[in-house]
C-alpha cells in the first residue's frame, strides 16, 4: 500500500470533506477524490462514505485511518526529532483553552513556556465552544468539565471552584445571598451557554441540591463579567480564580461558603487524542503545563 495514498486518507477523514481536505493541502478537490478513489480501486474495497456534505469512513475505512494516523505521526515525531537534535527546540502547539481560565490563569504559563522554547510556536485560541480536536486541527484542549470523553485522553489539572460574590458596595445597598434561594431572585451574573437552561449543582454536606438559574447579565468574556461585579450590577456566579485578586484585597466579598457550587464542571481538564505520538514540542508543553497547573 502506498503510504503517501494512507495519509492522504487520514488527511481527509481528519478534515471532515473532501473540499476541506483540499484547502488544507493546497490542492484541487478533484484532485484529493481522484487519488482516494485510486487507493479504494487498489485495495477494492470502499473506505469513504460520501454524503453532500460530510463524509465518513466504513468500517474498513477506520481501521485504515487508526494506523494511518499512527505512522503519520510517529514519522512526523521522528522527523521533529532529527531536526531538533542539537538545536533549539522546535515545531509548533495548537492550543484551544477556556478563555477565562486561559486569560486569568494560563496565560503567565504560556509567556514563561515561549520564553523557554521560543523556538516553539504557539497557536493559542480563547474559547469556550465543545471543539472536535480531529475537526478543528487542535493538538490540546482544556476545558471545564466534570466527564471528559471516553476517547480522549484526559489530565486532570485541578478542581474548578465557583463563588457566589458582590462588590462592597453592592453587599451594603442590597445585602449578599444567605440561603441557595437567593439566587433565584438576585440580579445574577455569570456565564451561559446558549439555547441551554442554566442550572446550578450545589453540595452540601454530602448531599446535592440544583437550582435553575435566570441571569440579568451573560458573558464568555470573563474579563467583562469581572468588571460587571466590580460596577456592583449584582452577583456574580463565577470560578474563583476570576475574582480571588478583588477577594483578597476586600474589594469583593462571597456568600454561601459552605456550599460546593458548580456550573459547567468540577475540574479543569487537558484533553488530547489518545494513539497519537506527541512531537517533542507537544510533549514539553504538556509536561511544563501540568507541572504549573500542580503547582498552582
Amino acid at each position: 500500500m502506498d503510504l503517501q495514498a494512507l495519509t492522504l486518507l487520514v488527511d481527509i477523514l481528519d478534515a471532515g470533506s473532501l473540499s476541506e481536505a483540499a484547502r488544507r493541502l493546497k490542492t484541487s478537490r478533484a484532485n484529493v477524490s481522484y487519488h482516494l478513489g485510486q487507493l479504494e480501486r487498489s485495495l477494492g474495497q470502499q473506505l469513504v462514505r460520501r454524503s453532500t456534505r460530510r463524509i465518513a469512513p466504513t468500517e474498513v475505512g477506520l481501521q485504515l485511518y487508526e494506523h494511518g494516523r499512527k505512522i503519520r505521526d510517529e514519522l512526523a515525531a521522528a522527523r521533529d526529532t532529527v531536526a531538533t537534535l542539537g538545536q533549539t527546540l522546535q515545531g509548533r502547539v495548537r492550543l484551544s483553552v477556556a478563555s477565562g481560565y486561559g486569560q486569568l490563569v494560563m496565560a503567565p504559563w504560556l509567556i514563561d513556556f515561549k520564553r523557554a522554547h521560543p523556538g516553539i510556536v504557539l497557536d493559542v485560541a480563547f474559547e469556550n465552544r465543545a471543539i472536535d480536536l480531529m475537526r478543528d486541527e487542535v493538538d490540546i484542549a482544556v476545558r471545564v468539565m466534570s466527564d471528559p470523553p471516553d476517547q480522549l485522553v484526559a489530565r486532570d489539572m485541578g478542581p474548578v471552584r465557583y463563588v457566589a460574590c458582590a462588590s462592597q458596595a453592592y453587599a451594603q445597598a442590597h445585602g449578599m445571598p444567605v440561603q441557595l434561594d437567593d439566587l433565584c431572585t438576585a440580579p445574577l451574573i455569570t456565564s451561559a451557554v446558549v439555547g441551554r437552561q442554566l442550572r446550578l449543582a450545589a453540595y452540601l454536606h454530602g448531599e446535592r441540591h440544583e437550582v435553575p438559574l435566570s441571569p440579568t447579565l451573560t458573558s464568555e468574556n470573563f474579563l467583562f463579567l469581572r468588571q460587571a461585579i466590580q460596577a456592583g450590577l449584582g452577583v456574580g456566579l463565577v470560578p474563583d480564580y476570576v475574582v480571588q485578586e478583588l477577594i483578597d484585597t476586600g474589594e469583593v466579598q462571597t456568600a454561601l461558603d459552605d456550599w460546593k457550587l458548580s456550573i459547567f464542571g468540577a475540574r479543569m481538564v487537558m484533553l488530547y487524542m489518545p494513539n497519537r505520538h506527541p512531537t517533542r514540542a507537544t510533549a514539553t508543553f504538556v509536561d511544563f503545563i501540568l507541572a504549573r497547573a500542580r503547582q498552582a
